[in-house]
């Protein structure tokens, strides 16, 4: 079982930090969580996320946070070789985003940002927040398939 408090502040932490944004802190945190079987490029891999995909100040479309937790989904329950069947990493993965759409009212950062200065304490704050969200939602769900737990 992974323990949703401990991901949710790890995740947190790591962010508020300074040391990973959104996404990068939702997968190291849960890379770290299932026993680290990813190669620390992984995190890498997600760094491109964050801000709704980079673009620093504006905000694009995807919260990062969102997209990091989709990753870990698809290192769950995704498919490693072509052909292989994976239909099940689809259906968690729009369960997150409606979960996640139902919460915040929007699934854009620029949207979920927009009234806030860039960098600002409130902007941060609330970045922290929605990373623990879904960290801790990602925990639900992996807790909840018997499969997995």
């Amino acid at each position: 079982m992974i323990d949703k408090n401990a991901v949710r502040v790890e995740a947190e932490d790591l962010y508020r930090s300074g040391k990973l944004l959104c996404s990068e802190a939702i997968v190291h945190t849960f890379n770290e969580a299932l026993g680290g079987p990813l190669p620390q490029e992984a995190v890498k891999m997600s760094s491109g996320f964050p801000v709704g995909m980079g673009v620093l100040g504006t905000g694009g479309c995807t919260c990062g946070a969102l997209s990091g937790g989709v990753m870990v989904l698809g290192l769950v329950y995704g498919r490693a070789n072509p052909g292989d069947e994976a239909p099940e990493v689809l259906d968690k993965a729009r369960e997150l985003h409606d979960w996640f759409l139902a919460e915040k009212g929007s699934t854009c950062c620029r949207s979920l940002i927009r009234q806030l200065e860039f960098g600002s304490d409130e902007h941060i704050d609330q970045c922290v927040r929605f990373t623990g969200d879904v960290a801790e939602r990602l925990a639900q769900m992996l807790n909840g398939d018997l499969a997995f737990a």
